[in-house]
């Protein structure tokens, strides 16, 4: 097979598949929102790349949460932990779907969980799935440690 060949058929496979470079881009910004979540320009940034209906599942409890109600989350992370970082560590994209290794880090300035640190931080691991339609967010799984991060914060 010449260079050729591979660089058409590589090329004819991004294209079936829907998936562009950008949707990584669009990943990212998720995260930016994360680490930066009082900054306008990333909830911004957020809304843009995520649809109206996007949703939040965290668990199978049938609870998820809308678009508003994330920001509005993440904003009183701001808050509690000012220092806030969540960081990428490795990411995969199958299609329109991207699974998302991070690390979240912070330190509370108050209890958190009704845990009061003391001061401590936390560094955990996070795994997101999110889906992709028509090149924006639609719907964001995800798994965080947080019984890591209040043992952390416990001394434990």
């Amino acid at each position: 097979m010449t260079l050729k060949t591979l660089l058409a058929s590589a090329v004819i496979a991004t294209l079936s598949t829907g998936a562009f470079a950008d949707d990584t881009a669009t990943v990212t910004t998720f995260y930016d929102l994360l680490s930066n979540p009082n900054s306008q320009e990333s909830v911004a940034a957020f809304k843009a790349a995520t649809s109206e209906d996007w949703i939040s599942m965290g668990d199978y409890s049938g609870n998820t949460k809308t678009r508003d109600a994330f920001l509005g989350q993440v904003g009183g992370y701001a808050q509690l932990m000012p220092d806030l970082n969540w960081a990428i560590q490795d990411m995969h994209q199958d299609g329109d779907t991207f699974v998302v290794r991070s690390r979240a880090t912070g330190t509370p300035v108050a209890p958190f969980f009704g845990v009061d640190g003391e001061g401590r931080s936390f560094d955990i691991m996070t795994i997101d799935i999110l889906e992709l339609e028509d090149g924006v967010i639609a719907r964001t799984y995800h798994v965080e440690d947080w019984a890591g991060a209040l043992q952390q914060l416990s001394g434990h």
